[in-house]
């Protein structure tokens, strides 16, 4: 038999007709036969619900108690999928993260997934069970403390177990049909793609599509396990992400992301080492950053533009602001109101004129480009969040990404 593991988002299991719909097609897949592995997240916007009880209860930070918190909701799932589907005829047992032996870093709100002991997962396989682990969270080892990996971190708990498990595919069933060439949110016409590889997933992911956490992809990646993202409310084919695809788009899909902000070191002086002294007490403070920009110096300074995101905006401003004055900067300022748009294909490493052509579009729209960053397979630029709508559309278009991706 084939092992499958499967990830139910929270719109999947948001209600109890939504929870016994998963529950039978849990079923149907174990059924066929298969071992089956099912990660659920917490039900609807029950996670959104507690944070917003905590910050009534208390506006001081409290990270680990927040993830003792935040990991119940992700429990009262496992629960009832796995009550549904015994009642369904099928023996299930449900485990927490720490249960399934997700051992991870000790920063809460922030874990990244270290190791997995899965003994009592397989355990249950063996005995035939369904086996219901809750996602988004795992243990530190060392503290024994629960922790939370961040948002989106179901994706990274199924393709994380699928690896530690051999899993034949690991499926993420979700509220939209698959991965699509643009938000069908901002691009009525953005179609599906049939499948996508790892890396122009991963870049994709990292520039804002919300349908896979990044994290998930690189473990998808790093062992070689097929991802399957579908919907939850249908029987269709979704997106396959994967090592090789059949076609080499030169630009696959375009993602848009609105939740950093911009942050600038005015004269910085161009000396050795200034670059280091702000940026390794960023990462000392678990400041996560994205795009950095150095001007030309000019008379002996220079400035310094980078992208954080938005949740970690107020540490990042404190530790650049105290940075800053101990280089003896002219000043620190802050942009909340800035979009980053990327273009994203496997094809871009070999063709040419992409850059020119993007920049083109933007220019034609009389959208500013602020900051720009760039891989082999992927062009990244900031603009004014007002205008990332409009952006999105008007590069889907231009690219002709609303017929066939461009080839």
């Amino acid at each position: 038999m084939a092992l499958v593991v499967q990830k139910y988002g929270g719109t999947s299991v948001a209600d109890a007709d939504r929870i016994c719909s998963v529950a039978r097609r849990i079923v149907d897949t174990y059924s066929e036969p298969n071992d089956v592995v099912a990660v659920v997240s917490a039900m609807g916007t029950g996670t959104d619900d507690l944070i917003a009880l905590a910050e009534a209860v208390s506006d001081r930070s409290h990270p680990r108690e927040m993830d003792m918190l935040l990991t119940a909701g992700e429990r009262v799932t496992m629960a009832l999928v796995a009550m549904a589907i015994q009642d369904l005829g099928v023996p299930a047992t449900s485990l927490t993260g720490s249960q399934a032996g997700i051992l991870t870093t000790g920063r809460h709100g922030r874990a990244e997934i270290v190791e997995i002991r899965a003994n009592r997962v397989r355990e249950g396989l063996d005995e035939g069970k369904v086996v219901i682990v809750a996602g988004f969270q795992g243990v530190d080892p060392d503290s024994k403390d629960v922790t939370t990996l961040g948002r989106g971190g179901s994706d990274a708990t199924a393709v994380a177990l699928a690896a530690a498990l051999s899993a034949d595919r690991c499926e993420i069933y979700t509220d939209v049909d698959g991965v699509f060439t643009a938000d069908p949110r901002v691009v009525p016409g953005a179609l599906k793609i049939d499948e996508v590889s790892f890396e122009e997933m991963l870049e994709l992911a990292s520039g804002g599509a919300g349908v896979l956490m990044p994290r998930s992809v690189e473990f998808g990646r790093r062992f070689g396990i097929p991802i399957h993202v579908r919907s939850s409310f249908h029987d269709g084919e979704g997106t396959w992400v994967k090592e090789e695809t059949m076609e080499q788009a030169v630009v696959r899909g375009i993602a848009h992301d609105i939740s950093e902000a911009k942050l600038t070191v005015y004269r910085v002086p161009d000396t050795p080492g200034v670059a280091a002294s702000l940026f390794e007490p960023l990462a000392d403070a678990g400041v996560t950053i994205d795009m950095i920009v150095q001007n030309v110096s000019q008379e002996g300074s220079t400035d310094i533009s980078f992208t954080v995101p938005l949740a970690m905006l107020d540490v990042a401003e404190e530790v650049t602001k105290t940075v800053a004055e101990d280089v003896n900067a002219g000043g620190v300022s802050t942009d909340r109101e800035i979009a980053k748009v990327s273009i994203v294909g496997i094809g871009m490493k070999t063709e040419s004129g992409i850059a020119s052509r993007m920049f083109r579009i933007l220019a034609d729209h009389d959208i500013n480009i602020q900051m720009i960053s760039t891989s082999p397979i992927r062009i990244s630029c900031v603009i004014a969040e007002d205008r990332v709508s409009e952006a999105v559309s008007a590069l889907h278009a231009g690219l002709e990404l609303d017929g066939e991706a461009l080839q």
